[in-house]
């Protein structure tokens, strides 16, 4: 079996780096120390989200198509085992432990100030070994259905999800991350295993640890525990999606003391996934657009339209995209009007200089900032090796930006044919 490739890669404004390792097992694993940090924060996650719902394996001729929901009923299964479960071994140590699926990626997680050998060993443990039987199987698919209603009674989460179903037509991102009741009543223990054999397959997986711990105590307890899987890869699939929307308008009643919306402009994808100078682009265009120092934000404050959950987001992952603007306001409709007339507004006199490098500069502080925190660091460093990029790219990538780059993104973006309302609010007697 060949040997671990460590290298070094060193960020000089911050002067500190990071290990990164071409494990033997096939993992890649980073490591970023920080030796004055009380605790160690770890994460092992795969390329698997609730999106990835049609798939062929390398070693297989056909694609397979698997129920809306899946990922993360696996993400649920996989602590489970033939003796203690993964959460009460990890109360055992003290460690917090967690996982979460998005539409990209599955992750599992611990933090801790002590043990972490002890807690780092119970995640590639337990991650590593799956254990699924029908009987817990459909045990599960009442917990997940009740998990389902739970979210059905939130109102941000379903205005999000009821903005992407009339947005998109095809595309899976538009289902619940958890399914639907009716989706994971068709999942089987044999399923699951078909899935966990495809995506967590170490070559399709990261692992990163940031804190207090070492390149070396790291590979230690890799070393011992991992094994190297069959070599097999994944294709994913999805249906062609058109440019247009589903409906430019969606309305929920759910008891709320002051309407939910969220609003989006949907985009046209020429390309699997958006370059990290494109998410920059559109964060800086975002953040002059209807941040909190902008002149729209103040005007919408003043008025009564929002509060101070307004908020913007570059909402983007593999063939989808939008920005979206979202927040509680008693007149939704008048404020998406006021965001695409200002839209309008910044088209004709572009972005200047003096906006461009405010921005910009504020950006770049708060990257900076972003490497204190080794929760961040460590969804970071599984992030950027799924979207193949280095984690100190993001500092070259705001240094090198260029103000016509941005201008360019802010013409071609924002296409009021594209735009969808989502609304969650009181129903009218």
């Amino acid at each position: 079996m060949s040997e671990n490739k460590i290298t070094y890669i060193k960020n000089d404004i911050l002067q500190e780096g990071y290990y990164s390792v071409e494990h033997k097992s096939g993992l890649r694993i980073y490591v970023y120390p920080k030796e004055d940090y009380a605790s160690t924060y770890a994460v092992f996650g795969t390329k698997y989200g609730s999106i990835d719902t049609r798939f062929k394996r390398s070693d297989k001729a056909d694609f397979t198509e698997i129920p809306a929901g899946t990922a993360h009923f696996l993400e649920h299964k996989l602590f489970e085992s033939e003796e203690l479960d993964a959460f009460q071994r990890y109360a055992k140590t003290g460690a917090s432990a967690n996982a979460y699926t998005s539409f990209d990626r599955t992750c599992y997680l611990f933090t801790c100030t002590g043990n972490f050998k002890e807690n780092f060993q119970i995640l590639l443990d337990f991650v590593r070994h799956p254990y699924f039987t029908e009987e817990t199987v459909q045990k599960e698919q009442g917990i997940i259905g009740q998990e389902i209603d739970m979210y059905k009674d939130s109102p941000e989460w379903e205005c999000l999800f009821n903005l992407l179903d009339a947005m998109y037509v095809n595309h899976p991102v538009k289902i619940d991350i958890a399914g639907t009741k009716q989706s994971i009543s068709e999942i089987t223990a044999d399923m699951l295993f078909s899935c966990y054999n495809t995506f967590y397959n170490l070559s399709n997986m990261a692992l990163a640890v940031a804190g207090n711990t070492t390149v070396e105590e790291v590979l230690e307890i890799a070393d011992s525990l991992l094994e190297a899987d069959e070599d097999v890869t994944v294709e994913r699939a999805f249906l062609e999606e058109p440019a247009e929307i589903v409906k430019s308008y969606v309305e929920e009643n759910l008891p709320v003391a002051t309407p939910v919306f969220a609003f989006g402009y949907k985009e046209s994808h020429e390309t699997h996934e958006r370059t990290l100078e494109e998410e920059i682009a559109m964060s800086i265009i975002l953040d002059i657009l209807a941040g909190q120092m902008s002149p729209l934000y103040k005007e919408l404050l003043d008025d009564g339209l929002v509060n101070h959950t307004f908020s913007t987001e570059y909402f983007n992952g593999y063939n989808y995209a939008a920005p979206i603007f979202s927040g509680e306001s008693t007149d939704p409709v008048t404020v998406a009007e006021k965001i695409k007339k200002r839209i309008a507004e910044l088209k004709k006199t572009l972005i200047t200089e003096e906006q461009f490098e405010t921005v910009r500069k504020k950006q770049y502080g708060k990257t900076v900032r972003a490497f204190s925190d080794i929760d961040t660091l460590a969804n970071g460093l599984v992030v950027s090796h799924f979207e193949i990029e280095e984690l100190f790219s993001e500092f070259e990538v705001i240094k090198n930006l260029k103000l016509s780059f941005v201008n360019e993104l802010l013409l071609k973006a924002f296409d009021e044919k594209t735009t969808v309302l989502s609304v969650v609010c009181q129903q009218k007697n």
